[in-house]
């Protein structure tokens, strides 16, 4: 007969259960760790010097020490050491059915109808020499007419400033700036900006300075906008004006301020961008020397943290840097619609591939649908077909802080290696930007960052590679899904073992070309026509 001791013993053991998504075609297994009376996964404790240490799961771990670790919310994170403002999240209250409000998806700051009736056909020699020298040319094309609210919304839902990544329900994903080098072919080498304070007062000097405006416009312009800002509109009304007047500093000035404005620097009131920008372009020959690409990834960051707390409503920056991102690593979530194929490319930025197409499935749609993704369902390494325009840069790898003007974000590729094609292991606990001092120091010398971040991984085998221990790990500081399963069950998450994918490197190349072609034409899995093609698919990655 079994002794209580023995019977504590089987309690602790991992045990496994066969789950089968409608949506799947092949079963994976999960794991439910049991510890004591209460069955939550086992917590990371923080050493003495208040870090999470970097470790993979104790499976030896007691039960009274698990049972001493913090239980922390309902769905994850079950550890709070991570996610230290999750209380705030809305992840938190999207688990207990709690929508913002009566609209579920954000306001988005979206510009590209607009901007499309102003950019012009063709600029003038003497403006098109000066806006090809500032680095900012590709801005004028790569915008998406319009923006799908709720996709982005739904990815909104995942994000976290602490780690500057999506949480999705196979781990950390983050928009690079590999991405943002080719999908705006934006520098991303290059120095940070340090802006000095621009009051109302000095809004309406710089604007006589620079802009080519009287005094007393300047100055009701300001006024109007109550604050250091200007609007869009006045912006190009300036530039119509001085390219008419051939003022083509003032014109070239006007109309660069409303492009970054309307992209990279999009603001929450949808109509300006503040003035502080125009002393990017006081010396229209010497602003290519600036890190675009940073400074689009530090004000999308800056934003999308924002936009995760429950209480926000809106998202700055530039949603389609953003839509695009994940039209290009999720190719079944959300319609897309394609302007040209990648194998037929002719070296323009990649977001220009992508045109907007109406999506039928709103927010609340597209939580279930995320929750459910597994790592076939991404294309981990989508710019390899890009690299004759745009090489990769192993700065891309660098892990430390990012900054642009007073906003600073922590930049860890160490949590999404699997977009790098290294093999993804726990990555060691979050920067602390407030403590950051010498940022742009850190950014000249990254090579030691470089050789840090992949000194502790290996080249993927496949694709989505992960460490032993990573996922339960991961499992236990965030959360991994939005949507319980059942309002009335156990809310523990149970910790997915996913299928690697093929093994065989032919039945690989089956699936490949199997998936680009539903891709190509934009296959949905309940389309009729397509069920054969989805169903061998489903097959080829068994294999």
């Amino acid at each position: 007969m079994e002794d209580s001791q023995g019977k504590e013993e089987r309690k602790r053991l991992p045990r496994y259960i066969p789950v089968l998504h409608a949506h799947q075609k092949h079963a994976f297994s999960v794991k439910v760790l049991r510890t004591g009376k209460e069955r939550i996964p086992v917590g990371l404790r923080r050493g003495a010097d208040g870090r999470i240490p970097v470790r993979t799961l104790d499976r030896g771990a007691s039960s009274s020490a698990a049972a001493a670790e913090p239980t922390g919310y309902p769905g994850g994170p079950y550890d709070t050491s991570l996610l230290v403002k999750y209380e705030h999240h809305v992840a938190r209250h999207i688990w207990f059915g709690e929508e913002r409000g009566p609209k579920k998806e954000l306001k988005v700051a979206e510009h590209g109808l607009k901007l499309t009736s102003r950019v012009p056909l063709a600029l003038p020699p003497q403006m098109e020499s000066w806006v090809s020298r500032s680095d900012l040319a590709s801005l004028q094309r790569t915008s998406l007419n319009k923006i799908d609210t709720n996709l982005v919304s739904a990815f909104v839902e995942r994000w976290h400033l602490k780690t500057s990544s999506f949480h999705m329900p196979f781990g950390e994903m983050s928009i690079t700036l590999d991405d943002v080098a080719c999908l705006l072919h934006l520098p991303i080498r290059g120095i940070f900006w340090s802006p000095q304070d621009v009051t109302e007062e000095l809004a309406v000097e710089l604007a006589v300075d620079y802009l080519g405006v009287s005094q007393g416009q300047a100055q009701s312009h300001v006024r109007s906008c109550r604050g250091s800002y200007y609007k869009l509109e006045w912006l190009y009304d300036i530039f119509v004006h001085h390219r008419a007047a051939s003022s083509w500093a003032y014109a070239t000035r006007a109309y660069l301020l409303m492009l970054v404005g309307s992209t990279i620097f999009a603001y929450k009131t949808f109509t300006l961008v503040e003035a502080r920008y125009l002393l990017l372009f006081r010396d229209l020959d010497g602003c290519s020397g600036y890190s675009w690409g940073a400074a689009a990834l530090v004000t999308l960051y800056r934003y999308l943290g924002d936009a995760s707390m429950y209480s926000c409503k809106q998202l700055g920056g530039y949603p389609t840097l953003l839509q695009c991102w994940i039209h290009e690593y999720f190719p079944t979530v959300g319609k897309r619609g394609e302007n040209w194929n990648p194998a037929r490319n002719c070296g323009l930025p990649r977001a220009m591939r992508w045109s907007y197409r109406q999506g039928v499935l709103k927010v609340d749609d597209l939580r279930p649908i995320l929750d459910e993704l597994t790592p076939t369902d991404v294309i981990w390494r989508p710019f390899e077909d890009h690299r004759a325009w745009r090489v990769f840069d192993e700065i891309c790898l660098y892990r430390g802080c990012l900054k642009w003007g007073e906003t600073v974000v922590p930049y860890l590729p160490d949590r999404c290696l699997r977009q790098f094609g290294y093999r993804q292991y726990v990555p060691s606990p979050p920067l602390d930007c407030m403590m950051a001092t010498d940022i742009d120091v850190d950014w000249i010398s990254y090579h030691q960052s470089v050789v840090d971040v992949i000194g502790s991984s290996s080249v993927a085998t496949t694709p989505s590679e992960v460490v032993d221990g990573y996922l339960e790990w991961y499992y236990r500081v965030s959360h991994p899904r939005l949507v319980p399963p059942h309002r009335d069950a156990p809310r523990e998450v149970p910790v997915p073992v996913y299928d690697a994918g093929p093994s065989d490197p032919d039945w690989a190349r089956v699936s490949t070309l199997i998936r680009r072609y539903l891709r190509q034409v934009n296959a949905e899995e309940e389309d009729p026509q397509f069920s054969d093609l989805f169903e061998a698919l489903h097959i080829s990655r068994s294999h």
